[in-house]
């Protein structure tokens, strides 16, 4: 519903700056350019879509190995201790912890097909256990927001894309993903648990939250202390050097619990051709619609307002040009990625903006969305503060992703 009002709203704003411009400024070419982009966007979408069948084939049929493994079971029982005592309403071994920590565990490997029935089946379970039926529980509160803040421990749709539109290393943006999205769900779990009163003291949650915190807190400050080209360098070896880690601990966990990994993989691959398929239409919507709203001038005109607002305060405006992306993210993902995608295709996929961009996209999830998906799956009309820590959980990404993005890329 959300994408159906933004559809509407760029092309509608189009129309209208495109009269503005025609009437008041005798601009000739707007239409005509309104048009070619149509078309220009339409080739590029379709272009992009059967591109990304490789990689995502590629990369899904590595997470099915992981999956199939035993990998969510292993991340599972890792943070079961901490998620216990998030969520003290739940009683002791009931399914549904189940449920939320596989649910979790999915997402952080970038298993959507895999996290949203969890998910679904998680909500269900907290629904019988919520008294007000109506009215959204602590519980459900504090799942919803560990959700929308994205944690996310390999972004494999920002990888995909970003390899597709070009660029020279597909995984630089990983570690800035890593850091922003710590951030981003830091800031969401702090926020429900001022509102649930939750002791963040409490022994286990504090050597969780403290010693992740210590961690990414080391990391950032030893890029600080590198030379921007040694920054460029080191990021871009550990990152590529962890992520086939990754894919070697999957295949040899694999191999180890007699999985056939080939059939593994293959199933795998499978689903990422299909996915690629799928979404053809639903980027060609998009992009039409951005390239419109940019062609009109109206994307021009909302990005030179933002910088002359922020080089107002002397502030660096480079990262302006990468804030439609954040401001689309926590109302649509379909609508996040064609901005992302937008961004990429007019300043590069390695330029500031682009990686900012990519960024952006992997530190924070769809609030509104999964809050809509979820809420409205058991009929929760009363969803109290979530929304209001979601966002919080979403600003906190997007500022880490700023302040990350000029250390990691100047």
């Amino acid at each position: 519903m959300v994408l159906n009002y933004i559809w509407i709203f760029f092309f509608l704003i189009a129309f209208v700056i495109g009269l503005i411009r025609l009437i008041f400024f005798g601009d000739i070419d707007v239409f005509p350019n309104m048009m070619d982009s149509t078309f220009t966007m339409a080739k590029t979408g379709f272009e992009l879509s059967l591109g990304l069948t490789g990689v995502m084939t590629l990369w899904l049929g590595f997470m099915k190995i992981g999956e199939d493994g035993g990998v969510i079971k292993i991340i599972s029982k890792l943070v079961n201790p901490f998620f216990k005592r998030l969520f003290p309403e739940l009683p002791e071994n009931h399914p549904v912890s189940g449920s939320i920590i596989m649910n979790l565990s999915a997402n952080m490997l970038g298993l959507d097909n895999a996290a949203t029935p969890l998910g679904l089946k998680a909500m269900s379970q907290l629904q019988e256990l919520n008294k007000n039926k109506k009215t959204a529980s602590n519980s459900m509160i504090m799942f919803l927001v560990l959700n929308t803040s994205g944690l996310t421990l390999i972004p494999i749709s920002v990888m995909v894309y970003r390899a597709q539109l070009g660029a020279a290393d597909p995984s630089d943006i990983f570690i800035p993903i890593l850091l922003s999205t710590f951030f981003s769900t830091l800031a969401g779990i702090i926020a429900v648990a001022i509102y649930q009163k939750i002791n963040l003291f409490n022994k286990t949650i504090f050597a969780f939250l403290g010693g992740f915190s210590l961690l990414i807190a080391g990391i950032i400050y030893y890029f600080s202390t590198l030379a921007q080209s040694e920054i460029t360098t080191v990021s871009s070896v550990a990152s590529n050097l962890i992520l086939f880690t990754i894919i070697a601990s999957f295949i040899g966990l694999a191999f180890y619990n007699k999985i056939n990994v080939y059939d593994s993989f293959i199933t795998g691959a499978k689903e990422g051709f299909g996915i690629a398929i799928k979404i053809i239409p639903y980027l060609i919507a998009i992009l039409v619609a951005i390239g419109v709203f940019r062609a009109s001038g109206a994307m021009d005109y909302l990005i030179d307002g933002l910088k002359h607002l922020f080089s107002f305060f002397g502030t660096d405006t480079r990262f302006v040009d990468a804030l439609p992306t954040a401001f689309m993210k926590p109302l649509s993902g379909a609508g996040a990625r064609g901005m992302m995608v937008d961004t990429m295709t007019q300043f590069g996929a390695d330029s500031f903006a682009g990686r900012l961009a990519s960024t952006f996209q992997g530190a924070t999830d769809t609030t509104f969305y999964i809050i809509a998906v979820y809420f409205g799956s058991v009929s929760i009309k009363n969803t109290r503060y979530a929304i209001t820590a979601g966002l919080i959980a979403d600003f906190a990404g997007i500022l880490a992703s700023i302040f990350i993005a000029y250390l990691f890329f100047g």
